[in-house]
């Protein structure tokens, strides 16, 4: 059998080579040569990449209209992307996740970090819930569903097509179930001890944020008989981990009733209603409110969404997480815990971590940094592309 034939888009000589060569996954649009008939290349069609001396880099995805021309799927340049070239993909995501975790509660495919660009699904136990972000994972969705629920056994397979990403490349924003039957209610997700509301259907994003786990644990680690206050909480976040862990009492805040009406249920569920409350509002808002009030708890955690979603918004984002950090670091007793999180990819670990020590300074504290964590190991990062790690979480003790 032959190798099939692609358009071939080739690298401009003053373009990096090697940058590729080594294993970054992406070709920049401006990097290419852009002729009429490398124009002509439809977005999501399957392309080769040659070098400026016209050796071949690989197959990749084009999308020569877009800040990234394309996407590199597989280094050589004979492969066949087909459905034995995306099985093989996701049985090997599938096998590193049944090695890492004893339910299947988790990201199983990350995109880019999983060899799928734009591809995420989340699994919750039989529902498996995905969100293909790119349009040539939209050519593909029969193959896709049937390669997923045949490597989980899942039975239900939901296509979240509501993100952002989707509208950059012309998708149409929906939500489908693709296979079995869309969940009624939330899902209940064990993790850490706790027990989450995951609602697949009208939730943020696929419902529930895996990345977090292993930071949840750290702070329910240091939780037991605390008084914990978990602000940007979403469905309990780290609130339920740390009540699984023995904690006094935990108070949860975020701006969205609904979201906090699942972390009641998860906190009923796992018997905890009693040592746990909530307050609606901004954040902002609502921990000025506790500081006027004198508040002070032994564990603080603020886990924001994206305050520095891009690189022109970095300045703006790094000022809000600074009064982040002033703010909870005067409700921290003395001796006590702050955890500071970001999800901004723009915003690296320096960054981050000098905003956060100089709102705390700010709030006359005197930190010392006693863990840096990062999302789990369902969300590889490659190691060429910054995107694929954006989660950053520093523990002080005050």
């Amino acid at each position: 059998m032959t190798a099939p034939s692609f358009p071939v888009l080739r690298l401009k000589p003053k373009a990096d080579a090697r940058r590729i060569r080594h294993g970054h996954p992406w070709a920049w649009a401006d990097d290419l040569v852009l002729d009429r008939r490398s124009k002509a290349v439809p977005a999501g069609a399957l392309a080769l990449l040659e070098d400026a001396e016209r050796q071949p880099m690989g197959i990749g995805v084009a999308t020569v209209n877009a800040r990234i021309g394309l996407r590199v799927l597989d280094r050589a340049p004979g492969a066949v992307i087909d459905t034995d070239w995306l099985r093989a993909k996701i049985t090997r995501a599938v096998a590193l996740r049944t090695a890492l975790y004893d339910a299947p509660f988790y990201r199983l495919i990350h995109a880019e970090g999983d060899g799928l660009p734009g591809l995420i699904v989340d699994r919750f136990g039989d529902t498996l819930v995905m969100q293909p972000n790119a349009i040539w994972l939209e050519e593909r969705l029969d193959d896709l569903t049937a390669l997923l629920l045949e490597a989980t056994g899942a039975t239900t397979l939901i296509k979240n097509g509501t993100s952002r990403a989707r509208a950059l490349e012309e998708l149409p924003e929906e939500m489908l179930t693709l296979a079995g039957t869309a969940p009624k209610g939330p899902i209940e997700v064990p993790m850490n001890g706790a027990i989450y509301m995951a609602d697949v259907m009208g939730g943020q994003k696929t419902g529930l944020f895996y990345d977090q786990r292993p930071n949840h644990a750290f702070m329910a680690n240091l939780s037991k008989d605390a008084r914990v206050l978990d602000v940007f909480t979403h469905v309990g976040g780290f609130a339920l981990a740390s009540l699984a862990a023995g904690a006094k009492s935990a108070l949860a805040v975020d701006a969205s009733e609904p979201a906090l009406s699942l972390a009641g249920q998860g906190a009923a569920a796992m018997g905890c209603a009693d040592r746990f409350s909530t307050r609606q509002g901004d954040a902002f808002t609502v921990m000025e409110a506790l500081a006027a009030e004198g508040a002070k708890f032994d564990v603080v955690i603020a886990d924001p969404p994206a305050f520095a979603p891009s690189k022109p918004a970095l300045d703006k984002g790094l000022r809000a997480y600074e009064r982040v950090a002033r703010i909870a670091a005067s409700l921290v007793a003395e001796g006590g815990t702050l955890m500071l999180c970001s999800c901004s990819h723009a915003a690296d670990l320096t960054k981050f971590r000098a905003s956060c020590i100089r709102g705390i300074g700010r709030a006359g504290r005197d930190p010392r940094i006693i863990y840096t964590g990062f999302a789990g190991p369902d969300h590889p990062v490659h190691p060429s592309l910054s995107d694929t790690g954006y989660l950053k979480a520093l523990a002080f003790t005050l």
